[in-house]
């Protein structure tokens, strides 16, 4: 209640409008993308609230640390520790398994700095649990942010990645510079791990 009273008002107050196709009504992998600044962690929380979506995110661990560790879970989070991907995905596909993730928020983009290549753990993630793939977003160019389609991913990665990039293809983030393509390792040598 005290969430989307939040929400409420930080979408009363913000110059950002909130476009949604649907909220996700099942479990689903929340890609948010492109993950340019820390404000897309408050867009997502006040989409997240606005449209009451129960969402786990995953954050590095030492955003856990000290103090922020308490407040941190409260809000959903989940610390990952990036020297082991696999074993992140694993804990990820456990916790979806015994229930306990409804919308789980992932930032394929990992850091805020234009990188290469999208880590592949959403794409994991999603097969090894058979979520499906909602496509949040931020866009400066039109002010807007929020949900676009809910995909289910088939298997086949470069295919999938197409739809994925053909959805993002006009959405600028919020500092445009620092912009990732979606584009897996995968799509170039299937197999290898991100």
């Amino acid at each position: 209640m005290l969430r989307r009273l939040f929400a409420r008002i930080f979408w009363t107050l913000s110059r950002w409008t909130l476009v949604s196709e649907a909220a996700p009504t099942r479990p689903t992998v929340l890609v948010g993308a492109p993950h340019t600044s820390n404000w897309d962690f408050v867009l997502m929380l006040a989409i997240a609230w606005q449209l009451r979506i129960d969402v786990h995110w995953l954050g590095k661990k030492s955003l856990f640390r000290g103090w922020r560790g308490p407040i941190m879970r409260a809000l959903g989070g989940i610390a990952v520790d990036r020297d082991d991907p696999a074993r992140v995905v694993n804990d990820v596909v456990g916790q979806v398994h015994a229930g306990e993730v409804f919308g789980l928020v992932v930032t394929p983009d990992g850091t805020r700095g234009g990188n290469d290549y999208w880590k592949s753990g959403f794409y994991r993630i999603a097969r090894a649990t058979g979520m499906p793939v909602t496509l949040g977003f931020v866009d400066r160019t039109t002010m807007t942010t929020g949900l676009g389609p809910t995909l289910d991913l088939t298997g086949d990665v470069a295919a999938d990645m197409d739809r994925i990039r053909a959805f993002y293809a006009d959405k600028a983030g919020l500092r445009p510079e620092r912009r990732t393509e979606p584009r897996l390792r995968e799509e170039l040598s299937p197999g290898s791990d991100d």
